[in-house]
């Protein structure tokens, strides 16, 4: 299982394609904030109602000085679906390989129903202006889980 990230901790720098297949790094963002949020299946009820929140949102982030990108292991094709079926406004990328959710201890055993599973881990990881770790959230629930990044974040 890959290890969790901690605060302070420098964020795994990664560059992955997005819905359209263009290239993302996270070194695209330096000088800004970034949520990075990992999730496990484009187009499923839970990461449909996320992606959703986010991009609900991201006006507000987006005002307070924070990107968002969410990964998961999906091709830029159901990607592209996903961003269209639910007119998605957040930058979307796919982890076919899962490098990067390893290197972000987004991927490894969980629990689904009760079943020890491996699989992708619901987490969020706030990068900082320097490429910094600022916080790790692991086991996050799909639903209310931006209002709560909001609400913790004094936005």
């Amino acid at each position: 299982m890959s290890e969790r990230l901690q605060p302070g901790d420098p964020a795994p720098a990664f560059t992955l394609p997005d819905a359209d297949g263009n290239e993302i790094s996270l070194a695209d963002h330096l000088g800004r904030k970034v949520i990075v949020y990992f999730y496990p299946a484009a187009l499923t009820p839970g990461c449909t109602k996320q992606a959703c929140d986010f991009t609900d949102n991201l006006e507000v982030l987006a005002t307070a000085g924070y990107d968002v990108i969410g990964v998961s292991p999906d091709k830029s094709e159901k990607l592209a679906k996903f961003r269209e079926k639910e007119h998605l406004k957040v930058t979307l990328v796919g982890d076919p390989e899962k490098e990067v959710l390893e290197a972000y201890g987004a991927y490894g055993e969980k629990k689904l129903y009760g079943k020890t599973v491996t699989g992708v881990i619901r987490s969020t990881v706030i990068v900082d202006e320097e490429g910094k770790v600022e916080r790790a959230l692991y086991n996050v629930k799909a639903t209310g889980h931006v209002a709560k990044i909001i609400k913790d974040l004094g936005i």
